[in-house]
């Protein structure tokens, strides 16, 4: 195994899904209802709030809950052929899965290993520890950012490595899988569609199930950008 793939070893892929933190926005308390308000102005102003809540809390994290958090490593065989592990956490109690999750971040992983999500610098990760926070989970040593300076920041984001410095360009998951020939989601369900699957439909594990593969599919524009062999069906492996 070159050293380019043994480095490999050393990256943890994520995704999180989230839905908003109630299934209307008449459920809110009236004090969240209120900021909810304020905070949709700056989305729409001419909007009814009470409509964009379930199409946009779940991108803010004070008015969103998580509901899965994917993640996933490259692992070589034992003939030394690299394969990937991925697995998901999911509940409808929030401070159980990451709870779990942390619990993965300490007992798998070391201080030598770098997290990696796509537009994880804007979502992901900020997410990750405003919903630690706000559910009282202390947060695990990789997600600590305060005084860290940039170097000391363990966290890649593969967007962000597209960029190329171009601080305009946005790209998303699915264009960057395709360009780079990866197969994305045979399931049509999207980011847009998780509020209904979650609250109207009770499918949490189609949630799962879409988010374990982003895992695979960032894994996977990750090796493209490294011009790497892509990942073979075969080799992808739920745990």
């Amino acid at each position: 195994m070159t050293q380019e793939l043994y480095e490999l070893r050393n990256l943890l892929f994520i995704d999180i899904e989230t839905v908003a933190c109630r299934a209307t926005f008449a459920e809110l308390s009236e004090p969240l209802q209120a900021l909810w308000v304020r905070r949709a102005r700056r989305i729409d102003e001419t909007a009814d709030p009470a409509e964009l809540f379930p199409r946009f809390a779940a991108l803010h994290a004070e008015f969103s809950r998580i509901v899965c958090i994917g993640a996933g490593y490259f692992h070589p065989n034992d003939d030394e052929q690299l394969t990937f592990r991925v697995k998901s956490f999911a509940g409808e109690q929030e401070a159980e899965l990451l709870l779990a999750f942390k619990a993965l971040l300490e007992q798998k992983f070391n201080r030598k290993t770098r997290l990696v999500a796509h537009n994880g610098k804007e979502f992901d990760y900020p997410v990750l520890c405003r919903r630690m926070l706000i559910n009282q989970v202390r947060l695990p040593e990789i997600l600590q950012l305060g005084g860290a300076k940039p170097w000391e920041v363990r966290h890649l984001d593969t967007m962000e490595m597209w960029r190329f410095g171009d601080r305009r360009n946005y790209t998303s998951l699915k264009l960057l899988a395709t360009v780079f020939g990866i197969d994305h989601h045979k399931d049509q369900l999207d980011g847009s569609k998780i509020h209904d699957a979650y609250y109207g439909q009770n499918d949490l594990g189609r949630i799962a199930a879409y988010c374990r593969n982003d895992v695979v599919v960032t894994a996977q524009v990750y090796l493209g950008m490294k011009t790497l062999p892509l990942l073979k069906t075969e080799a992808v492996i739920e745990v």
